[in-house]
C-alpha cells in the first residue's frame, strides 16, 4: 500500500527526530558509534513482528529485538510512525524492513539515519522481486527460508566473533520450522486442486504453497489489501463463486476488514462454506512465527477436512 500524505508528513518529522540524534549531526553525516563485536547485544528492529520473531530465535541471547507494528487490532498497512520508532531505528545495527510498499515508513527511517554502522535487510531486495510485488511474503515458506538465512547472513557479519552460536542457532531454528513445513505438506498431500476463496491476497503465497486452487478474484483480494473498493464485476463474480457453493473453504483476513469482506463472510456463513480467519500479524503478539503459522494451518487442515466429509 502506498504511503498517505499523513504518512509521508509523519516521516519528514521522524527523518528530523533522527537528524538530531547524534550531537546535533546533520542528516547523511557519520555516527560514530559501532555495533556489538563480540559479548555485546546486537540491537534489532523489525517492522513488523513476524520478522522480529525469527530473528529473535535467531539471535537468542545475542540480539535485543523490538518490533514495531505488533497490534491484533490494528490494519499493519495504515501504521504511522512516530518520534520514539525513529530513534529505535536511528539507534538500530540491524533493520529487517519487508518493502514492496507494506512499510515505507520503516524505509524512509532508514534512509534518514546518520548510523553509518547500520544494516537494513530489506525483504523484497533480498529475494530479488519488484516493488510492486504482493508484500505478503512471510506467508511463503520459500520466502521464509530465504529471509532466515539472510538474517543469519547479516548477524554473522555484524557479530562475526559469535558466528558459532549464531550458526547453531539457525539449525535449531530450521529444525523448528519444521513443523509447520510439515503441515503445508499435509495440506498439499491431501488437498491439492480444492477450489478455495480469500477477501485479500494476503493468503496467495499460502494457497500456492499448499497447491490449493485460489479461485476468488485476482483484482478483488488486490484492491482490499491496497484500501480500495474492488471493482464492481468481481464483486459479483467473488458473490457468485459463495453463492454456488464453489468455494470448498473461505479464509478471511481479520486484520483488514471492511463492510464488504463481512458481507462476503457471512454470505459464505450462510451457504454453509466453512472460514478461516487469519492474521497479517503474529497473533497473539508474543506467540513464535511458527507456532502462529502452524495454528492457521491446523485451523485450514481441519476445515478442509470437515468440508471434504460433508
Amino acid at each position: 500500500m502506498k504511503p498517505t500524505l499523513a504518512i509521508l508528513s509523519l516521516m519528514v518529522v521522524g527523518w528530523m527526530v533522527v537528524g538530531t540524534l547524534y550531537s546535533g549531526a546533520l542528516p547523511g553525516a557519520k555516527q560514530q558509534t559501532t555495533c556489538s563485536q563480540g559479548g555485546g547485544v546486537v540491537k534489532v528492529v523489525a517492522a513488523e513482528n513476524f520478522w522480529g520473531s525469527l530473528v529473535s530465535q535467531l539471535g537468542g541471547t545475542h540480539v535485543n529485538v523490538l518490533s514495531i507494528v505488533t497490534d491484533p487490532n490494528a490494519d499493519p498497512h495504515e501504521y504511522e510512525s512516530n518520534a520514539a520508532t525513529a530513534q529505535a531505528v536511528a539507534d538500530a545495527c540491524l533493520v529487517i524492513v519487508n518493502g514492496a510498499g507494506y512499510d515505507s515508513w520503516a524505509q524512509l527511517l532508514t534512509s534518514a539515519t546518520a548510523n553509518q554502522y547500520q544494516t537494513v535487510l530489506n525483504v523484497q531486495t533480498l529475494l530479488g522481486l519488484p516493488a510492486d510485488s504482493n508484500p505478503h511474503f512471510w506467508y511463503s515458506p520459500y520466502y521464509v527460508n530465504e529471509t532466515v538465512k539472510g538474517m543469519y547472513h547479516d548477524l554473522v557479519a555484524i557479530d562475526p566473533s559469535d558466528a558459532s552460536f549464531y550458526r547453531s542457532q539457525y539449525a535449531a531454528l530450521n529444525a523448528s520450522l519444521g513443523t509447520y513445513n510439515t503441515k503445508i505438506h499435509e495440506i498439499t498431500q491431501r488437498f491439492a486442486g480444492a477450489k478455495v476463496g480469500a477477501t485479500e491476497d494476503i493468503f496467495v503465497y499460502l494457497a500456492n504453497a499448499t497447491k490449493l486452487d485460489l479461485i476468488s478474484p485476482p483484482v478483488f483480494m488486490q484492491a482490499v489489501a491496497e484500501g480500495n473498493d474492488p471493482p464492481a464485476p468481481s464483486v459479483v463474480e467473488f458473490e457468485k463463486q459463495v453463492t454456488n457453493r464453489n468455494l470448498t473453504l473461505l479464509v478471511f483476513n481479520q486484520q483488514t476488514v471492511t463492510p464488504l469482506t463481512d458481507s462476503i463472510k457471512a454470505l459464505a456463513g450462510q451457504n454453509g462454506i466453512p472460514i478461516v480467519g487469519i492474521t497479517e500479524t503474529v497473533q497473539p503478539p508474543n506467540a513464535q512465527f511458527q507456532a502462529w503459522m502452524s495454528s492457521e494451518l491446523d485451523a485450514i487442515l481441519a476445515a478442509l477436512a470437515g468440508g471434504a466429509g460433508a
